[in-house]
């Protein structure tokens, strides 16, 4: 997939170049003619004169509307099609067959590839090869004459000859655009495994004094706690039910319990401990995650008054779908309730997000019927030539917003108007306790995909 960015970038050094190159092209061939004592408005150098000029014009019409067609991939296209054409023309004023200047195609090639990968070089490619193809053919055959020519080609070169040099072009153009067009992928998803590596250091710096402050709070929280659950059971057994000291103590029991949970997610956060990891086999623990995830009752439409306002919404109601494709060969030394953590919640943010997704149409009035839209989370699992194991959660919920993407691991940022904001922050804790990655991909509105790496053998 084209990055928009990364387009935007290319098209602005191709313009750049096509200027500067412009203008080289001007003062070399008065420098050329200077030397060689030859008149300035003899036809070649016109001709040149005039190519160089229309490609600044066409540079300055670039640039108009840089802003409006940048993130097509059509824009860019369009601008290499016409410098392929504008390479052969300076083949053609410049001798035809005999011109120095078929190198400049792979230029053209290369910067395809660097802006539209092996698919986009390929195709240039092919544009190149057939218009120097046409080129020497009416050449060969008088239909045109090139404006530095010491006579006719087909009276100075052997027709096999003729087919020789075709061949040679088109098979560098092709080999140019197969090898530039596979070291600008490679390029592309290096540069994007440094940047995720990098982010991914940059928030373990971050948690690691955040996570040693957790686990002193939570220790100094825990035992109070335990104290305060048990003298209220025990406060329970005297009080009749029904009466309102036995609703209060309800109420402080489960408040207890959920600051119970709290604090247990503190010491996760703070120190996860894999002591229990073991050699597992991931899709039948995916499959039997997500057959719980169903029946649990934060998937059930549920009224019981111990669950908080997420746990009410009924998660896994009839407008999500689950599409899994799964690697059934993956095993990985972890811990099976880490995992199941890790799947879990991230399964649960894509259930919320799709909710939250169809709220907002009944809200806006865009479908008044909600069943009418289909939620979707999918779960891949595969395992790449690297030994590394990745695992895909995606929906297509509500997204998150550009300027949160960056924030969504730390701890205790949440846009909900529940939650403690520790999930995710929990996750990328568990999965970097295991030498992993994890990564979020997401466009607002239309939906998200987050990305555990694992490598196989690690630990």
């Amino acid at each position: 997939m084209i990055n928009q960015d990364e387009i935007e970038r290319g098209l602005k050094w191709l313009i750049s170049f096509r200027v500067i190159f412009s203008i080289i092209l001007i003062f070399s061939t008065l420098v050329f003619s200077t030397n060689e004592s030859l008149p300035i408005d003899s036809r070649p150098f016109v001709a040149v004169y005039f190519l160089a000029l229309f490609m600044l014009i066409l540079s300055v019409f670039y640039g108009l509307l840089f802003k409006k067609f940048s993130a097509n991939p059509l824009f860019a296209y369009s601008q290499l099609t016409i410098d392929s054409l504008t390479v052969s023309c300076i083949i053609f004023i410049t001798g035809g067959f005999h011109s120095i200047f078929t190198f400049l195609y792979l230029v053209v090639i290369i910067a395809a590839s660097m802006l539209l990968f092996r698919k986009g070089s390929l195709i240039i490619a092919t544009l190149c090869s057939l218009q120097y193809g046409i080129l020497i053919d009416l050449e060969y055959y008088g239909f045109i004459t090139p404006l530095v020519t010491n006579g006719r080609l087909a009276s100075q070169v052997e027709w096999n000859h003729i087919i020789y040099r075709i061949v040679i072009v088109m098979a560098s153009c092709f080999a140019v655009a197969v090898l530039s067009g596979f070291i600008s992928l490679q390029a592309k998803i290096a540069k994007r495994e440094l940047k995720l590596m990098q982010d991914h250091l940059k928030r373990v710096e971050r948690m690691a004094t955040m996570g040693e402050l957790a686990a002193g709070m939570a220790h100094e929280i825990k035992n109070p706690l335990a104290s305060l659950s048990g003298s209220i059971q025990m406060l329970q057994d005297d009080a009749k039910p029904g009466t309102p000291n036995y609703r209060l103590m309800q109420i402080v029991l489960r408040e207890t319990e959920r600051l119970t949970r709290i604090v247990t997610d503190f010491l996760l956060f703070a120190k996860p401990q894999t002591f229990n990891s073991k050699q597992i086999a991931l899709a039948p623990e995916i499959i039997e995650t997500i057959r719980l995830f169903r029946q649990d009752a934060l998937c059930r439409n549920s009224d019981s008054h111990l669950l908080s306002e997420s746990e009410n919404r009924g998660l896994c109601s009839k407008n999500i779908e689950f599409e899994m494709n799964l690697d059934e060969s993956i095993t990985f030394n972890i811990d099976p309730d880490h995992f199941r953590q890790i799947l879990w919640n991230l399964v649960k943010n894509g259930a919320e997000a799709i909710h939250i997704k169809i709220d907002n149409i009944i809200e806006n009035q865009i479908n008044n019927d909600k069943s009418k839209f289909r939620g979707w989370i999918g779960i891949n699992l595969f395992k790449t030539r690297d030994n590394r194991i990745f695992l895909k959660i995606s929906d297509n919920g509500c997204g998150i917003q550009e300027n949160e993407l960056e924030s969504v691991f730390n701890p205790f940022f949440t846009t909900k108007s529940y939650g403690t904001g520790l999930g995710l922050s929990i996750i990328h804790r568990l999965v970097d306790s295991y030498k992993g990655l994890i990564d979020v991909e997401s466009q607002y509105e239309t939906g998200t995909t987050f990305t555990v790496i694992f490598q196989e053998n690690s630990r």
